[in-house]
């Protein structure tokens, strides 16, 4: 498992209303090279309003159309929920990504 890959999990956690929903792994490497058991993860959604902490993907990664990585709504996963693989992100979205999760925690 590495950073930037995208899983689809089926129930998403939380109470999700939707059947199924994409998660974008964003925890560091460290951590998920380790025993850990859960990763922090971005959902997949399918608005894109244009905010700092979103990430356009799409087709290109892997997924059915059109979306975006919201990085204002992470969530902690079990690792081993993350089994349905979908894609990657390529190198330039994966500094976006970076981006994104600093200013979604205010961090520099």
């Amino acid at each position: 498992m590495i950073r930037g890959e995208i899983y689809r999990l089926t129930p998403p956690p939380g109470g999700d209303p939707k059947p199924t929903r994409c998660y974008v792994v964003v925890s560091r490497q460290t951590l998920l090279d380790s025993k850990a058991d859960k990763v922090i993860c971005a959902p997949v959604n399918t608005t894109f309003v244009g905010l700092e902490t979103q990430l356009p993907v799409g087709v290109e990664e892997g997924l059915k159309h059109a979306s975006c990585v919201n990085c204002d709504q992470l969530v902690l996963i079990d690792k081993g929920r993350l089994t349905n693989f979908v894609g990657t992100l390529p190198a330039e979205k994966l500094r976006a990504l970076k981006r994104a999760l600093r200013v979604a925690l205010d961090v520099e």
